[in-house]
């Protein structure tokens, strides 16, 4: 419960929708949050980590191969790690080799244009899922539009946003001051402005986190 001296902890999430360890870690984080029972506000931050990938986007296992350097059996590997992550923290990764990597930019375009109508949080989730469940192509702006109208904002102005690249120049601002704060991978937290962790890491190590930062400002 809050009290009225009691003081919400601030926490940053740079990460992107197509990143599994983000949404891993988010929801990690979250569990840990409600255990604790940690009064809080969060704030999600946009990182592209593929800037580069053109609009048709690339095979996620060519894309691996090429950016990691990851053998079809490294892959595999990879895939069951994160399934299983997900699966105990609730989510449903459903990879297939027909699956894709997608350029996300006109993604976080329309989580900026959610933002102000408060609902950012929900389609991020809602975005998570449309990639990682139901492998939809985040590439295509009518699939970014239906799944605005899916959670109940305005499908019409959400496609309108994307096809005039409305907040491109906002967007792009954002994603640069994070570069310069030395974020390279996602996800990254940041906590009451100043405490950085990377990475998802366990319900464990945040509740520990969590004990940390509340005990630090006692």
């Amino acid at each position: 419960m809050t009290t009225a001296n009691s003081k919400k902890l601030h926490i940053d999430i740079v990460s992107d929708v197509v990143c599994p360890w983000c949404v891993i870690g988010y929801r990690q984080l979250a569990k840990a949050l409600e255990v604790s029972g940690t009064d809080y506000e969060l704030h999600w931050h946009p990182f592209e980590l593929n800037p580069d990938m053109p609009p048709e986007g690339q095979n996620l296992r060519e894309h691996l191969t090429e950016k990691y350097g990851a053998s079809k059996e490294q892959s595999q590997e990879n895939r069951l790690r994160i399934t299983e992550a997900g699966a105990n923290v609730g989510f449903d990764f459903r990879f297939a080799d027909d699956m894709r990597m997608h350029n996300t930019f006109n993604v976080h375009q329309l989580l900026h244009w959610a933002d102000p109508q408060a609902r950012m949080h929900d389609l991020k989730q809602a975005l998570f899922v449309a990639h990682f469940t139901h492998r939809r192509n985040l590439s295509d702006n009518n699939v970014l539009a239906d799944v605005a109208a899916e959670i109940g904002l305005e499908r019409a102005e959400a496609l309108a946003i994307l096809e005039d690249q409305r907040f491109a120049s906002e967007v792009r601002t954002a994603e640069k001051a994070w570069l310069s704060k030395g974020i390279s991978g996602v996800p990254a937290v940041i906590f009451n402005h100043r405490h950085l962790v990377t990475g998802a890491q366990g319900l464990e190590n945040y509740a520990r986190i969590l004990e940390q930062l509340a005990a630090s400002e006692d």
